[in-house]
C-alpha cells in the first residue's frame, strides 16, 4: 500500500502535528507528503523522516499544481489519497476523476467555521470547501461531535470514521531548562498556557474577559501561538487592563519547555476536533481548564484531572480559573491522572493502527466495486 497525504503546508496548529507525526510511523516508501509551500511543516516532516514533496504554486490560486498532482499520483502508482484542509481537499475534488484511486480526507476542524470572520472572500471558500467535501469518498473525524457534524452536511454515516489525535507518550518526564525568571514569572503565581492560533474560534478574546473579571495579578497567561488576529488581541488585552497579565509568545517550537513551567493548560475554542494541544499538556502532566468542545470530554474524563466548561461562557472560565489558583497545591497530582488517563487511551501507535486498519477497509471496497460485486 502506498498513500499520498496532501496538505497545504502553512498549517501551524493541530492539523500540522497529527499529520507530520502520523507518518513519522509509516514504513519507508509506503507514504508520502506533499505540500504546496516550503516552511516549518516541511521541515519538521522532514527531520523525522517523511519523503515530503514540494509542489510550489506562484500563490493558492496557482492550478497549475493540479496536473504536478495527478502525474505524481500516477508516476508512483499511489493507492489512496489522503487531503487535509481546505485547499488539499479542492484539489482533491478537482483531480479524483483523473487519479482513479479512493480519496479520503481527515476533519480536523468544523468546515463551516474555518473561515469565520474572513468577509465575502471567506463565505466562497466555505462554500467551495462543502462542495469539495461532497466528493470525497471517506472521511476521518477528529472527534464523535465531527462525525455527527458531517452527517448533518449529509454525509453518509457508513463513510465516516472516528478516530481520536494521538501523540507519543513520555513514560519519564522530559528536563527542561527553561525557568520561570527566563519569561519573569514568579513561583507563586497561576501560570496558565494557551496554546492555540490567533483565530477568531480559538476563544482568546473570552479568556481575556474571564481574567479581566477576576482582577488578580497573580494569575499570569501565556498565549502562545500566531495567526491574523495577533495585533488585534494586543490591542483588546491592553484595552481590558491585563496587558501586564499576558504574554504574547508567537509561534513556539518549545511548546513542552512551555509547558513545565505552567501550572495548568487552557483551551477556550468554540468549535474543536481533538486538540492536540490538550494531549501535549496531559503529556507534561498539566491538568487542563478546555471548552467542552470536540472529544474533549473523552480526554477530561473526570474532575479530578482538569475542567470542562460551556462553551462561550466567560464566567465559567473565570470560576474555573479561579478554583485552579485555590487548588493549586493540587494541580501536580491532578495532571498525573490526566497523563495516565490520556497515555493508555490516545497513543500515537493507536492512532497510526486504527488508520492503516481503515486505509484497507476503503482498499478493500474499491477493489470489490471494480469487480462489479
Amino acid at each position: 500500500m502506498k498513500v499520498l497525504h496532501v496538505i497545504s503546508g502553512g498549517e501551524t496548529g493541530g492539523s500540522r502535528k497529527h499529520v507530520v507525526t502520523l507518518l513519522s510511523k509509516f514504513a519507508p516508501n509506503t507514504a508520502a507528503l506533499a505540500v504546496f509551500q516550503d516552511g516549518p511543516l516541511a521541515n519538521e516532516a522532514r527531520a523525522l523522516g517523511v519523503d515530503v514533496r514540494l509542489l510550489s504554486q506562484s500563490s493558492r490560486y496557482d492550478l497549475s499544481v493540479l496536473s504536478k498532482l495527478v502525474a505524481l499520483v500516477r508516476a508512483e502508482k499511489f493507492d489512496l489519497l489522503h487531503t487535509h484542509g481546505p485547499r488539499a481537499n479542492l484539489y482533491g475534488a478537482l483531480i479524483k476523476r483523473n487519479i482513479r484511486i479512493p480519496w479520503v480526507t481527515t476533519i480536523h476542524s468544523d468546515p463551516r467555521l474555518d473561515f469565520m470572520k474572513t468577509g465575502i472572500k471567506g463565505a466562497l471558500f466555505t462554500r467551495l470547501n462543502l462542495w469539495a467535501l461532497r466528493k470525497v469518498d471517506y472521511f476521518f473525524a477528529v472527534s464523535e461531535r465531527f462525525k455527527e457534524s458531517l452527517i448533518e452536511l449529509g454525509m453518509a454515516a457508513d463513510r465516516i470514521q472516528t478516530v481520536y489525535n494521538g501523540i507519543d507518550f513520555d513514560d519519564i518526564p522530559r528536563p527542561h531548562t527553561l525557568q520561570r525568571a527566563d519569561l519573569g514569572l514568579r513561583d507563586e503565581e497561576l501560570v496558565i498556557a494557551m496554546v492555540a492560533r490567533l483565530h477568531p474560534v480559538k476563544g482568546h478574546a473570552l479568556v481575556f474577559s474571564a481574567l479581566a473579571a477576576l482582577s488578580d495579578p497573580d494569575i499570569q497567561l501565556l498565549v502562545i501561538g500566531d495567526g491574523p488576529l495577533a495585533g488585534e488581541l494586543q490591542d483588546t488585552a491592553a484595552q481590558t487592563g491585563i496587558g501586564r497579565r499576558v504574554q504574547f509568545l508567537g509561534f513556539r517550537s518549545d511548546v513542552a519547555d512551555l509547558y513545565a513551567l505552567s501550572d495548568v493548560a487552557l483551551l477556550a475554542s468554540y468549535s474543536e476536533s481533538f486538540p492536540l494541544a490538550l494531549l501535549e499538556a496531559a503529556n507534561a502532566r498539566l491538568p487542563v481548564i478546555s471548552t467542552d468542545v470536540g472529544g474533549v470530554k473523552q480526554l477530561i474524563a473526570s474532575e479530578n484531572m482538569g475542567w470542562v466548561v460551556p462553551v462561550g461562557d466567560s464566567a465559567a472560565l473565570a470560576r474555573a480559573i479561579r478554583d485552579a489558583k485555590q487548588r493549586k497545591h493540587e494541580l501536580k497530582a491532578m495532571g498525573e491522572r490526566l497523563y495516565k488517563h490520556a497515555s493508555t487511551h490516545f497513543s500515537l501507535r493507536r492512532l497510526y493502527e486504527e488508520t492503516m486498519a481503515t486505509y484497507e477497509r476503503v482498499l478493500a471496497i474499491d477493489r470489490t466495486r471494480d469487480k462489479g460485486v
